[in-house]
């Protein structure tokens, strides 16, 4: 996809907490439409460089730009499920509408085209006949979804997503990747994944970046995911999930 324009780069970027660095110039581009797949075990910096690219992390060397100058206030992000979320005492469609705020500036309220494309996207996401429900008493998927839907609500362009797929029950998990491939797919967004589910996570995606806990270049891999499939970390770390999720099923079934 290389005569599509840049969403974001980032250039030598350097992400670290006090005396410690977890990411040493780390540069790669992604242009519309693309779809990159962060992989990495916990404590390698995944959901530091998120947070970076959302302007809420400040790089200690290196830069991030973006193609628009509004691109970083109109960013989608779906952020891992947490205790808060499922118990914000709002209604589907109030949560979904919500991202547009980021784009609103002094406005207290949400245009007709705004209402429209909230309204459209639900559909979309199979989530409209919830929309007058209370956002906590939904279960987890369709709460997911009520969090995409409003991601989508903020962006046209870019998509962050931690770990989508954490903490949902297989069948909703499955559901879930297949609509977020279906999106990438259909509308043409670039997609910054964040994932332990390796084998979903993959399918689809253009490029893969695997941190590990060393911070350097060398320590670390950036390429398609065809390229990754075939690279001894690729393989390690396929077959190392693989063995987990079978342990994981030894044990229920005990």
């Amino acid at each position: 996809m290389q005569g599509q324009l840049p969403v974001l780069e980032c250039r030598a970027l350097c992400l670290g907490y006090e005396r410690r660095e977890v990411l040493h110039e780390l540069s790669f581009v992604l242009r519309e439409g693309e779809r990159l797949c962060v992989l990495g075990e916990n404590g390698t910096g995944k959901s530091t460089l998120l947070l970076a690219l959302l302007g809420l992390k400040r790089p200690t060397k290196g830069e991030i730009i973006y193609g628009a100058d509004s691109a970083r206030r109109q960013i989608g992000y779906l952020p891992q499920q947490l205790a808060v979320q499922q118990d914000f005492p709002a209604r589907a469609v109030e949560v979904v509408r919500s991202g547009f705020l980021g784009a609103m500036g002094p406005k207290a309220w949400y245009t007709r085209e705004q209402r429209a494309r909230a309204g459209e996207i639900m559909a979309q996401l199979g989530v409209a006949e919830l929309a007058d429900r209370c956002f906590r008493e939904l279960s987890g998927g369709q709460q997911r979804r009520v969090l995409l839907a409003r991601a989508l609500c903020a962006t046209r362009r870019l998509l962050l997503l931690d770990e989508p797929e954490a903490g949902l029950d297989p069948i909703a998990a499955k559901e879930l990747a297949q609509l977020i491939r279906a999106l990438h797919k259909d509308k043409g967004i670039a997609v910054i994944q964040v994932s332990h589910e390796v084998e979903s996570a993959l399918d689809g995606a253009d490029y893969v970046l695997h941190l590990t806990r060393g911070a350097f270049e060398g320590d670390r891999f950036f390429g398609t995911a065809e390229e990754y499939r075939a690279s001894p970390l690729g393989q390690d770390y396929m077959m190392n999930c693989r063995a987990g999720r079978q342990a994981a099923r030894r044990v229920e079934y005990e």
